[in-house]
């Protein structure tokens, strides 16, 4: 398999601190990765880290048990921790472009990603909301991208994600569902290697709805479009109540959890599993993974930055590439 492309986030946060973290952590056992950065950044921020410039991600392999592999970007700007600079968006976006670039064409097996400033990158005329929407834009499935939360613990996918709560119960449809539900028992089986995947569906009211005494939504949406992925083959369930669809004893009988919005799906996968869950873009030609937090501006360049999220990110996505390989290679 080919070395993973792990992008370099904004260059004020703990994005380096935590990648060199990890190059540390798993140097033996790999996976191996390259990443995309500064090499003058790198060595400024880790100056006892072996750190080796190369020309292409494939060479990674050839250097990883020794030296950090950098492929070289250079910023515009001396990065200082805590304080993001618009000079260097340039840069973090053309960090993240060349990564996919790399793994559609097949010369990195997966994408990881360091936490980004989106305000920051907004400022020099970035267009998207976020990561997610860049990376689906540039491999040409703007629309399809479907956010996957995972940890040891449990799989979650918010149906609605980034909105205000009172947008997100507009948003919600049968359609938005099956679609969400679809992608999610397609990657389960194709990169997860789930051979049969079971799908819980969340209620949206409390107690899903009390036969339609508490909200409908169960009744005219949910339930309708857990019996359309049933018709399927889909083995879907639900819809669930959400008081009681996340306990230990509940969480055995699913592969994954479909939420009806974000913190439905999130509160109870950080509160069992904070440090070491893994955010998963789902619906892409490739595959892409990132650690489940923030650019951390706060600590940044203080040495407080755990790299657990990241190192669970870059061992997922070798993972995940793997099992992409296995069932590509099966058809």
């Amino acid at each position: 398999m080919q070395p993973l492309a792990l992008t370099m986030g904004d260059p004020a946060g703990i994005g380096g601190e935590i990648t060199v973290a990890a190059w540390t952590a798993l140097r033996h056992t790999g996976p191996c990765f390259a990443v995309l950065d500064d090499p003058a950044r790198l060595r400024a921020l880790a100056p006892g880290i072996p750190i080796c410039e190369v020309a292409a991600v494939a060479e990674a392999s050839a250097v990883f048990a020794d030296a950090l592999p950098v492929l070289p970007i250079a910023l515009a700007a001396a990065a200082v921790p805590g304080k993001p600079d618009g000079a260097n968006a340039p840069a973090v976006i053309e960090s993240i472009r060349l990564a996919t670039e790399l793994a559609r064409a097949g010369a990195a097996a997966a994408v990881v990603t360091n936490p980004i400033s989106k305000a920051t990158l907004y400022s020099s005329g970035f267009a998207y909301p976020g990561h997610t929407e860049f990376l689906a834009a540039l491999c040409g499935v703007a629309g399809r991208e479907i956010m996957m939360l995972v940890s040891p613990e449990l799989r979650v996918v918010p149906v609605t994600v980034h909105v205000a709560l009172r947008d997100a119960l507009g948003m919600l449809s049968a359609a938005a569902i099956l679609r969400a539900a679809r992608t999610t028992h397609a990657a389960l089986a194709r990169d997860f290697g789930i051979a049969a995947p079971r799908l819980a569906v969340a209620g949206l009211n409390p107690h899903a709805g009390e036969a339609g005494a508490l909200g409908s939504e169960e009744n005219e949406m949910i339930g309708p479009a857990v019996a359309a992925l049933r018709a399927q083959g889909i083995d879907a369930t639900g819809p669930w109540p959400p008081d009681t669809m996340f306990t230990e004893q509940a969480r055995k009988t699913y592969d994954a959890a479909i939420c009806m919005y974000h913190d439905q799906a999130l509160i109870p996968l950080k509160t069992l599993d904070m440090r070491r869950g893994v955010n998963v873009t789902l619906g892409l030609p490739i595959v892409r993974t990132s650690p489940d937090h923030g650019t951390a501006f706060d600590i940044a360049g203080t040495g407080a930055a755990d790299p657990s999220s990241l190192i669970e990110a870059l061992r997922l996505a070798g993972t995940l590439a793997g099992h992409r390989a296995s069932h590509v290679a099966a058809d």
